[in-house]
């Protein structure tokens, strides 16, 4: 697998995509329910393929992640080859959170010497998409371009 399988409750949101899926792949309503009870391996195989294919597309749609705790904020974006980051921590002894976007507006509004703003940018270490899905298994959250810009406007 690439990424992960679905779990029962994503996969009954997708069902009729699931249903499409089989079809496409020669399997039928009644070959699917023999291939659960005779084949369960030969099942759990196609799931798994038609979870890397859900993620695959999703991800390849992602352009910005954040990922935030009260100490920081991360910000990326993901272009074709590389990816950049803006990155917000609080310095040790700040009394701001970042885990919300009103901590974060706060504190960069008022107390903007009590932060450390970087950015960085680097080429992928590995697909694109699988970067995204270990960002997103660490945590991180879809974002937004009007946010990313926001950012930039400060750094």
């Amino acid at each position: 697998m690439k990424y992960r399988i679905l779990s029962d409750e994503e996969l009954q949101h997708l069902e009729g995509d699931l249903k499409a899926f089989l079809i496409i792949n020669g399997v039928h309503a009644e070959e699917w329910e023999k291939l659960n009870r005779e084949e369960p391996q030969k099942a759990l195989s196609l799931v798994e393929l038609f979870s890397d294919q859900v993620f695959q597309t999703i991800y390849e749609k992602v352009q910005y992640l954040e990922h935030r705790t009260p100490a920081s904020c991360l910000v990326f974006h993901f272009m074709e080859n590389e990816q950049e980051l803006i990155a917000i921590q609080k310095n040790p002894d700040a009394g701001v959170d970042l885990s919300s976007t009103e901590g974060i507006h706060n504190a960069l509004a008022q107390h903007l010497n009590q932060l450390s703003i970087f950015t960085s940018k680097r080429a992928y270490n590995q697909e694109r998409e699988q970067e995204i899905h270990q960002l997103i298994e660490q945590g991180a959250i879809l974002s937004s371009e009007e946010f990313w810009k926001s950012l930039r406007e400060i750094v």
